[in-house]
């Protein structure tokens, strides 16, 4: 994978920023910074810790490597989802805002929840079709970009995309949580924001809830600051702490999960009790061949639709034993999850679809408790 303007690959960075400087008998690893206050005599001055909500050293040392990794300056929140409303703070009230139409479920509520008590006017498009997003930009203010896509993985154009979106004068977010910073770079492409749901790869163990925005606008930078501190959507210490020990091992644990995760897709495409199998590594994957051109790797995640519809779907969850039936992705175990359970789930999304988030386990072992649970 490449490096950036230090010369240093990302699976690097990941692992020496936000280190404490090196002197004598100092601490390797930062501290958890467990304090709700700070000694501040005298008056205020920039810089100078005063109080929790304002800043923390754990949260300081987190944005560093994320900042690092996605080439801007990060802001942390208390979880994604609360990045996610920060982003939609800097849309000004009544802009037009266009948005993929199968975009992450709660992200799609909340701009839908907006658009009905006119904050914002959404425009949903397909994200996968360039030239309909392209269509859409004629007077928009801000253009949210997820790719690929929960829980459908379809792939956007991002350089075409953003480009597109300057070229009109749009400004531009993306949703990178499902590639993470190892696979794309939307802030090198122009885009002004970039949203991850730390809770997910960054972290890597599914035993904490984190959010992060990247930006290189420094006015966007102090904005996000101003709403963290404001609003209160502040992430915990420990929280921090345990992300950023997880984010250590970004590198060595993707490249483990997207391995077997293709090899897992291309079983599961020659699977008679699987009707559909989506992942942009397969040659005849609609995203494929932009994903190729676009992205570093194809990432984690597959999304199969199983042979007997909605009660075959959920007979797998029932079945497997290796694999875990529960929400959320990106942790070192493997999970499966019907995501049409979920009330908030889009419609576009087909009942019958599994999402599989691919852990380090064995390949062959998870094969095995899906194939058998698949019948």
């Amino acid at each position: 994978m490449t490096g950036h303007a230090d010369g240093l690959a990302p699976e690097t960075r990941a692992v020496v920023l936000g280190r404490p400087p090196r002197t004598p008998g100092s601490a390797v690893n930062p501290p958890v910074e467990l304090t709700s206050t700070h000694v501040t005599p005298g008056d205020f001055a920039d810089g100078v810790p005063i109080y929790g909500r304002y800043g923390n050293a754990t949260w300081a040392a987190l944005e560093e490597v994320l900042g690092g990794l996605e080439h801007g300056r990060a802001v942390t929140f208390a979880s994604g989802m609360a990045a996610g409303t920060a982003l939609f703070a800097l849309v000004p009230r009544g802009a037009r805002v266009v948005m993929g139409e199968t975009s992450y479920n709660a992200m799609l509520a909340l701009a839908r929840e907006l658009d009905a008590v006119g904050d914002l006017r959404l425009t949903l498009v397909d994200v996968a079709d360039t030239d309909a997003v392209r269509a859409a930009l004629p007077g928009a203010d801000w253009l949210l970009l997820e790719s690929p896509t929960n829980p459908l993985l379809e792939v956007a154009d991002l350089p075409a995309l953003i480009a597109a979106a300057r070229d009109a004068d749009v400004r531009v977010g993306v949703d990178n949580t499902f590639a993470t910073p190892l696979l794309q770079n939307p802030l090198d492409l122009g885009a002004d924001v970039v949203l991850h749901s730390a809770t997910k790869y960054l972290a890597g163990h599914s035993d904490v809830l984190l959010g992060a925005l990247v930006t290189t606008d420094d006015a966007l930078h102090e904005r996000l600051v101003d709403h963290r501190t404001l609003r209160g959507a502040i992430p915990g210490p420990f929280e921090a702490w345990l992300a950023l020990r997880g984010v250590r091992t970004l590198g060595v644990r993707l490249a483990r999960q997207q391995e077997t995760a293709a090899e897992l897709a291309r079983r599961l495409a020659e699977h008679p009790a699987v009707a559909r199998v989506r992942y942009p590594g397969l040659p005849d994957d609609a995203g494929h061949a932009v994903a190729a051109r676009t992205m570093r790797g194809f990432g984690a995640m597959v999304a199969i639709e199983p042979v007997g519809g909605r009660e075959a779907a959920t007979a797998v969850t029932q079945r497997v034993r290796l694999w875990t039936p529960a929400t959320s992705l990106g942790g070192v175990e493997s999970l499966i999850e019907r995501r049409r359970r979920i009330p908030s789930e889009p419609t576009t999304v087909p009942e019958a679809l599994l999402r599989l988030s691919v852990g380090l386990e064995d390949v062959e072992d998870l094969w095995r408790d899906l194939d058998a649970a698949l019948g």
